[in-house]
């Protein structure tokens, strides 16, 4: 699955300009919130409580197998009496389900199963299945007739049933027969729970893996054609809402559109159990995923860092992608997805050339238009922060809230503000609506031009960069212009600062002259950078790394200020050793 280089026309790169609008103000009205909450509070009535009675199945159809990897540490964590998830640990004999002491990411992990997958991957059946069937007596005694929290939610009941499913060898290994119906009575419950709540969850991952969980109870409950029909035709519509027609997600995170992939991959298995194929309009979706995924990798296959997610590494990606039986090439112009990839030798560029996602269906939306990462081999040379989403637990919230700014991405900031307002709760605001795009080929070298609008409200400039990477990888020449548009709304001079993050491992220095720093790698690469119309500085930064840890890292910043005509700044970056 390496890079291809077919001519424009196989790869769908469009030549010339084009303009991308997006509503990313618009948040959830006050009467979808209503709705939603109203929703939630209709799950403790005797209606809906009489909606999930009825017989429960004697066993599966079908056992799925869990083709995905897990983590090898936590599921070590699990056979020394340990759960542990993003920096949160707690000893599974004193967790108390009926009052939650640990984070929101910890109680998904929790909830919805992904620990059988861990537990999986380093135990055998008679190692893990009194860990398994211990967690799971707990849970059903404090949730399985309780309906309502978290644990209820429409999501977690679509990975639980997936998880449950594919790793019934390890729940359902004991001979205790009431234990065994529990089990299989709240299986048949949570598909009935889905059955009117899958459509309610937010789009994304959330109702991908739903209508996921009404799909595989289908498939694998005795007597469940019905459901898998309606099922499969709600997942269509999951992945309609879900997904931009190039396959990119809609929340515009590879994170999420990682999770998704593997989603699918999961229920692809599900099928594969009962002999049946996925269905076309589920296949031909993943088949859009996979390439828009393989885009925001650099060249040693690990995922770049965008709208909160961080660095996946290379294997774990290569794992859920092998899981998909899908080998394609990289999407390199992303029309609706807004990620345009450049490579050339042994250098990847990707850059964010789109707004920021829609509010509504985001949770952590980052100001992070016109920024880039670039990387020559395994080598990350210019990165974001990232991991407002995929930090440890034990990070400080205004820290995690920070990786969000625009300032915590590569790119161009004006007065130390965001590109798009992010707001107190979390939820973007004004700013970028436009980004004006235009892209060149050819043998020499290969063009990206691009203008958002999001600074022209509240210090009329529009801010543009252009960016070229020659043919063999060896350099990057960059420019960012602050341009006049609309009625200036401050007098005087407007800072601005272009801030490149260096990645894990590389060392700058500056020059004698002040006007340029020598990037040591850590394979022993040298780059030089170079700038012209602004102050160079070498600034402390930090990376986010795989594991979701702080790395101290440094920061190239290139700062001015900006008359009533403007400013421009070029700059290049070029292999040297």
């Amino acid at each position: 699955m390496n890079d291809l280089t077919p001519d424009a026309a196989t790869d769908g790169i469009q030549e010339g300009k084009r303009l991308i609008r997006l509503g990313g103000d618009k948040a959830l009205s006050l009467a979808e919130r209503l709705s939603e909450r109203f929703h939630r509070l209709t799950w403790r009535t005797p209606i809906h409580g009489m909606r999930l009675k009825g017989r429960y199945p004697l066993k599966l159809i079908a056992v799925p197998e869990d083709p995905i990897i897990g983590d090898v540490p936590r599921g070590r964590a699990l056979i020394e009496g340990m759960l542990s998830h993003r920096g949160e640990h707690h000893a599974i004999e004193t967790l108390d389900l009926a009052r939650p002491v640990y984070g929101k990411a910890f109680g998904d992990y929790l909830h919805g199963f992904g620990w059988l997958r861990d537990l999986s991957t380093v135990a055998t059946r008679a190692q893990g299945a009194p860990i398994a069937e211990y967690l799971m007596a707990r849970w059903l005694d404090q949730h399985a007739d309780s309906v309502g929290g978290a644990a209820w939610r429409a999501d977690l009941w679509g990975r639980r049933i997936l998880a449950w499913t594919s790793h019934a060898p390890l729940i359902l290994s004991s001979t205790d027969l009431v234990y065994r119906s529990s089990v299989l009575n709240a299986l048949a419950r949570g598909a009935r729970h889905l059955d009117r709540g899958a459509d309610k969850a937010p789009a994304g991952p959330p109702r991908i893996a739903a209508w996921c969980g009404v799909v595989a109870a289908g498939l694998l409950i005795p007597g469940g054609d019905p459901r898998r029909a309606f099922g499969e035709a709600g997942l269509v519509r999951a992945l309609a809402a879900s997904l931009f027609d190039d396959g990119g997600s809609v929340t515009r995170s590879p994170a999420a559109l990682l999770d998704s992939i593997q989603l699918l991959a999961s229920l692809r298995e599900t099928y594969a159990a009962r002999r049946i194929d996925l269905p076309e309009p589920i296949g031909a979706a993943l088949g859009r995923m996979v390439p828009a995924l393989l885009g925001v990798a650099h060249g040693d296959r690990g995922l770049s860092s965008w709208q909160g997610g961080g660095p996946v590494p290379a294997d774990s990606v290569a794992a859920v992608i092998e899981a998909t039986g899908i080998r394609t090439r990289p999407l390199r112009q992303a029309r609706d997805w807004g990620y345009q990839r450049l490579a050339a030798g042994s250098a990847v560029l990707i850059v964010d050339a789109a707004p920021p996602p829609v509010a509504r269906v985001v949770e952590g939306g980052c100001a992070s238009t016109l920024a880039f990462e670039f990387s020559d081999g395994p080598a990350r040379i210019v990165v974001n922060c990232g991991g407002a989403q995929a930090g440890l637990a034990t990070l400080p919230p205004a820290l995690t809230a920070a990786l969000r700014s625009s300032a915590a991405h590569s790119t161009l900031v004006v007065a130390d503000s965001n590109s798009t307002a992010i707001h107190a709760d979390g939820t973007l605001g004004r700013g970028v609506a436009e980004v004006e795009l235009s892209r060149q080929e050819s043998d020499a070298a290969s063009r990206i031009e691009a203008t958002h609008d999001g600074y022209v409200r509240r210090y009329g400039f529009l801010h543009r960069r252009q960016l070229m990477l020659t043919g063999d990888g060896r350099e990057l020449r960059g420019e960012d212009a602050l341009l006049p548009q609309g009625r200036r709304h401050r007098g005087g001079a407007t800072p601005f600062a272009i801030r490149l993050h260096l990645g894990a491992g590389v060392e700058a220095s500056p020059t004698a002259d002040g006007m340029a720093a020598i990037l040591r790698l850590a394979g022993g690469a040298l780059w030089q950078f170079r700038c012209r119309g602004g102050n160079l500085a070498i600034e402390p930064s930090l990376w986010i790394d795989g594991d979701g840890r702080m790395v101290p890292t440094q920061q190239i910043v290139v700062s001015g200020e900006a008359a009533a005509g403007g400013a421009s700044v070029s700059w290049a970056l070029k292999r040297a050793l």
